[in-house]
């Protein structure tokens, strides 16, 4: 059982996001917690926050649901919308720039048990 949490319109860019995203993919749930306590990106608390939805929305979606076996089996950042912005710049001229979103998707699923 594979189960997702999502976090749509970050105001970060999703290349600053894939960073940390790229840490715990194919980790255990609990090691990747700790990863991003310890990483110093911005991004990180943010990041921890939808893996820990995703882990309670494993523990409401089955009461079965074994917690020290969750493990990331997908983490990915998609491009949101871009807000488009304008700065003054000299002689009286606009330079536009692009204010870049993201959203952060993590899957949490089970190990499969090995075959013997």
């Amino acid at each position: 059982m594979e189960v997702k949490s999502e976090a749509r319109y970050v105001r970060v860019s999703p290349q600053k996001a894939r960073l940390v995203v790229d840490l715990i993919r194919g980790m255990r749930a609990g090691d990747a917690i700790t990863v991003l306590q310890t990483t110093n990106k911005g991004i990180a608390p943010t990041v921890e926050k939808v893996l820990r939805s995703a882990i309670a929305n494993a523990e409401n979606r089955s009461a079965e649901v074994d917690v020290d076996k969750l493990y990331v089996s997908q983490a990915y950042v998609n491009e949101g919308p871009r807000m488009k912005r304008i700065r003054p710049a000299p002689m009286g001229r606009a330079y536009r720039y692009q204010r870049r979103l993201a959203h952060i998707v993590v899957k949490v699923s089970e190990q499969p048990v090995a075959a013997e």
